[in-house]
């Protein structure tokens, strides 16, 4: 649709509320002529006469109750459109992707997510769980507009937030000997069977764990790989091994596990938000500014 016919159709809908050109003209804030041009060049495009109209009396023919019915449909239609523009310009409207790994959902992202909705109801966030490795690649090609990485480093054209920490803590099957003790040393469990996060899934997730070994000069025996943290955790509570994860996986309630502090050690697990930096969506950038200030 033209201006030009946009801007006739709001004088057609004021005359007819009014039924007067001298109160329409005013409202419109217009002199009479153009009003009273505008309405002729309408009924002319149309083929139809809308206004009976006389020196003393404007009224809508049949044809112009029927029109006024549409006119008034196409009028809010294209201002609630306006709306939804200006609302999506300033990042109260719209839709985000967000990704995220199973072990977020113990951390900031529910927090971070309701606190968003709260601020922004206007705005759809559709969550998709997916592994780090596919989330960074979903990011590099602008395929999500945000994920909830377990990573502490992000590729080029990537950006990141850092999120809450956690730690590492030994998680043991209910039944072991170690199970009660107050803090358990690396040491102690040598010997053990481990249950491992799969490298392919989130090299950082498994290089960490890795990293932990070697400083308590341990090699484990590694008989079990997870692409999930709850796979590594529930694994363990079927007694296939023991495991190191991070604390904030307590929270799952799963049976049949004890969640032991690692004796004079606290080291912290990985944990991004990242987004691709050129991504310049109004929303995300809302979205970032709640993560940064719910932290």
């Amino acid at each position: 649709m033209s201006g030009m016919k946009l801007h006739l159709l709001r004088y057609f809908a004021v005359l007819a509320e009014e039924l007067h050109f001298g109160r329409a003209a005013e409202r419109l804030a217009i002199t009479q002529p153009p009003l009273s041009s505008g309405i002729k060049a309408l009924e002319e495009e149309l083929g139809v006469k809308l206004f009976e109209r006389t020196s003393k009396h404007v009224a809508l023919t049949p044809a112009g109750h029927a029109y006024l019915a549409e006119v008034r449909v196409v009028l809010d239609r294209v201002a609630r459109a306006g709306e939804t523009a200006r609302a999506v310009a300033e990042g109260l409207q719209g839709r985000l992707d967000i990704g995220f790994t199973g072990s977020m959902v113990y951390r900031d992202m529910p927090r971070i997510v309701r606190a968003f909705g709260g601020r922004a109801p206007g705005i759809e966030v559709n969550l998709r769980e997916m592994s780090s490795s596919e989330q960074i690649e979903a990011l590099l090609h602008r395929q999500l507009h945000a994920g909830f990485v377990n990573t502490s480093t992000v590729p080029p054209r990537l950006a990141c937030l850092p999120l809450a920490a956690d730690h590492f803590v030994c998680c043991l099957p209910e039944g072991h000997a170690l199970a009660r003790a107050a803090a358990v040393p690396l040491p102690a469990l040598a010997q053990e069977t481990f249950v491992m996060f799969a490298r392919d899934v989130a090299p950082a997730n498994h290089d960490n764990v890795i990293a932990l070994f070697h400083r308590a000069g341990i090699h484990p025996h590694t008989r079990h790989a997870a692409r999930q943290w709850l796979t590594v955790v529930s694994l363990v509570a079927l007694g296939m091994g023991v495991a190191l994860v991070p604390a904030s996986l307590a929270q799952a309630g799963v049976q049949g596990v004890r969640f032991v502090p690692i004796a004079g050690l606290r080291h912290p697990t990985v944990g991004v938000l990242a987004w691709h930096e050129e991504t310049g969506v109004p929303a995300l950038r809302a979205f970032l500014a709640c993560a940064a200030g719910t932290r």
